[in-house]
């Protein structure tokens, strides 16, 4: 019974660290904006991961345990980041530009797998009319954007077509 419960902690730390890798992998802004077929994605997730943490041991003990060793996990993480301020961009990423002086940081909306589109519908919502008033948008390290505008926004129809929010 014993081997039969660290075989569990032992798979459920496994399993957990895929999930942090995993989530690290698939960008900020993924995670940040979940579609309905996301969303039942990770209950499917779910599941496949809770057969892979107790195997075939479906009791409360197994279940209980696995759930500690979770929250445990995501503790240490939690302290570990605290603690470490060095590690703080391997385990929450960085914060990055994206746009710089109304214009799109190109290489670092590939790598970060986000589209212009996507940077003007958060910039609507935040009232600002065109990328050519932003002084500069950040991508946070949990998906959202960070706004910061020219002190006087130019409202001028002569903006470049090519950066304006439609």
């Amino acid at each position: 019974m014993g081997a039969a419960l660290m075989d569990t902690v032992l798979r459920a730390v496994v399993i957990f660290v895929l999930l942090w890798v995993v989530i690290r992998v698939s960008g900020k802004r993924e995670i940040a904006q979940l579609s309905a077929f996301d969303m039942i994605l990770l209950v499917t997730l779910g599941d496949l991961v809770s057969q892979g943490v107790v195997q075939e041991d479906y009791s409360l003990t197994a279940a209980a345990l696995a759930v500690a060793t979770f929250t445990l996990a995501s503790f240490l993480l939690g302290w570990a980041d605290f603690h470490f301020p060095r590690l703080r961009p391997l385990i929450n990423g960085r914060a990055r530009v994206v746009v710089r002086d109304g214009e799109p940081v190109l290489d670092v909306l590939a790598s970060e797998r986000i589209t212009i589109e996507d940077i003007q519908e958060a910039s609507r919502e935040k009232g600002i009319r065109r990328l050519s008033d932003i002084e500069l948008c950040v991508l946070e390290t949990d998906g959202g954007f960070s706004f910061f505008t020219h002190e006087n926004p130019g409202d001028s129809e002569g903006a470049d077509s090519d950066h304006d929010i439609q």
